[in-house]
């Protein structure tokens, strides 16, 4: 027999699951708020497609056959799943499940992403997060073709500015790096003071790379010679402290960090605003959503702590 030829409903299912729950086609009937006329007919609609009895009555009411048993034991699966379909789409119109996807960028990792994620988390466990670390030129095209849902970082200049929505967050300064004890805390206050050291520079195609080449132009400088040119900041940070290395960091990198330190030398010029950015004409999930939510409260709590060079209105 093809039980999916179109004939078989769910109150098939639910009925003969209520008639073995209850012992009866009266009791089940009245459990699932139909008359017993109807009830009786379903059944019997029933065991005609299937062609064998599904139910035989005894002195203690109506107990499955052999073949009721077996169709009873599917039907409470088919039932059960039908129910978590039900619950999951419910989860997910309500922002409880779902998935988001989330691009970041150097600017977006250190702090503001971990502590959004966690606060998520904690309020909505049933949401999963998806982060993919990478370069704009390369995670915008992804957010294009709907792969990723938001983009979490410095803002830049979008190649499609209608397309997409950007909402600044906060200004973050960038403050040259090194580790506690270099040679350089107690003497560099220029820019041409660090360039006999190593450096680690961001990746060409990054904003800041382009920012930082500007600024030894105007100081008369070279790009330094002994660099490596890497953004992960996991392998920044590890050079950072095996070495005499330099690096141009966001602030929030080093805030906190005991073993890391800020060379006096000011870098007025280069400093970023940190923001996410959607697809302009893309409705965001109830996951979505929450997480911007989450990510909007954290960056309250990060212009506190970053103070006035934080400030939107400072441009």
């Amino acid at each position: 027999m093809d039980l999916l030829d179109g004939r078989l409903k769910f109150r098939h299912l639910t009925l003969i699951t209520a008639i073995a729950e209850h012992g009866g086609v009266s009791r089940a009937a009245e459990a699932l708020h139909l008359t017993q006329p109807a009830a009786t007919r379903t059944l019997r609609e029933l065991e005609t497609m299937v062609g064998v009895p599904l139910f035989e009555r005894g002195p203690h009411g109506m107990s499955p056959t052999l073949y009721g048993d077996a169709l009873v034991a599917h039907a409470r699966v088919i039932l059960a799943e039908v129910r978590r379909a039900g619950d999951h789409i419910a989860g997910l119109r309500e922002g409880q499940t779902g998935t988001v996807t989330v691009g970041t960028l150097l600017a977006g990792t250190s702090v503001l992403l971990p502590r959004a994620v966690s606060a998520l988390k904690r309020d909505r466990p049933g949401i999963t997060v998806i982060v993919r670390e990478a370069t704009y030129d390369v995670l915008y095209p992804q957010l294009l073709a709907g792969e990723i849902d938001v983009v979490v970082g410095r803002l830049g200049r979008a190649e499609d500015a209608g397309r997409v929505r950007q909402t600044a967050l906060y200004r973050e300064p960038i403050r040259l790096v090194v580790r506690r004890g270099h040679p350089l805390l107690e003497t560099a206050r220029v820019l041409a003071d660090t360039i006999a050291h190593p450096w680690i520079l961001p990746l060409e195609q990054t904003a800041l790379r382009s920012e930082l080449a500007q600024l030894f132009t105007r100081s008369g400088l070279p790009l330094p010679a002994d660099r490596v040119e890497c953004t992960s900041i996991l392998t920044v940070r590890a050079l950072l402290l095996a070495t005499d290395m330099i690096a141009a960091l966001p602030e929030l990198v080093v805030t906190g960090d005991e073993r890391l330190a800020v060379l006096p030398v000011p870098l007025e010029s280069v400093r970023r605003t940190v923001g996410t950015t959607l697809m302009a004409d893309r409705t965001p999930t109830p996951a979505v959503s929450a997480f911007l939510a989450c990510i909007g409260d954290q960056a309250v709590a990060l212009r506190a702590a970053l103070g006035e060079e934080a400030a939107l209105d400072s441009d």
